[in-house]
């Protein structure tokens, strides 16, 4: 047996509760009904934490893997520029001018060319999580002898 409440909501409240339940194709009272069952039941503070857990979980796993692409990122990076100052000889005065003008023209092909390759969704750390041997995640994928291809 039911017994009948009557109550009053705020205008937006009740227009949130009407799409809702339109959304979900079920009354509205069950939309309530199942609410308040949720709100008031003893474990409901439980399920709460467990929600909040998982979702905290989540947000930590996506900072590792941030973290883990910054370290790349920087690393690649560190190492280019230590290859390009160990290896690029200081130039001439007379040869500086020309020089900055075909470094200008190479970093805007390579803005370009980073901007297709982004557009793509291609991704240094994928590659290198690919390309690796030995990596637990990819056993088998790559053997010693693994040779990336260009694409």
């Amino acid at each position: 047996m039911r017994t009948k409440h009557t109550f009053r909501l705020p205008p937006k409240l009740a227009g949130q509760l009407a799409e809702y339940a339109i959304r979900k194709r079920v009354s509205q009272a069950l939309v309530v009904e199942t609410a308040l069952a949720s709100f008031l039941s003893p474990d409901s503070a439980e399920r709460l934490e467990a929600a909040l857990s998982r979702r905290l979980d989540r947000l930590s796993r996506q900072a590792d893997r941030l973290e883990h692409h910054v370290e790349i990122s920087n690393e690649a990076l560190a190492l280019f520029v230590r290859f390009w100052l160990t290896s690029t000889p200081p130039l001439p005065d007379s040869a500086l001018t020309a020089a900055q003008a075909k470094g200008r023209e190479r970093y805007a092909g390579f803005v370009e060319a980073l901007g297709r390759r982004m557009a793509k969704g291609a991704s240094l750390a994928r590659e290198l999580a690919e390309d690796v041997p030995g990596r637990p995640d990819q056993e088998g994928a790559a053997g010693p002898d693994h040779v990336p291809q260009e694409g």
